[in-house]
């Protein structure tokens, strides 16, 4: 089994996992959208929450990085 870095903060804990209708929430896009931009690379990519399963989530703080991302974008802040 391949094993990927979290790149997580803090070490001492597991990330936390949000589904699609709380990634929506936090960051004002549609469902279908958010999937869109992950199929394309330019959001993060959903975890599968089960193996085989259709249960998929996102890791908070990846999205959390996404939306700091847009926001230093928008205002010419890299």
């Amino acid at each position: 089994m391949e094993t990927f870095p979290l790149n997580k903060p803090d070490n001492d804990s597991l990330p936390i996992l949000i589904r699609c209708k709380e990634v929506c929430k936090r960051t004002g896009l549609s469902r279908s959208y958010v999937y869109q931009l992950s199929r394309e690379g330019k959001f993060p990519q959903p975890i599968a929450l089960v193996p085989g399963g259709s249960s998929v989530a996102w890791i908070k703080h990846e999205v959390e990085e996404f939306i700091t991302n847009q926001i230093n974008s928008s205002r010419g802040i890299e």
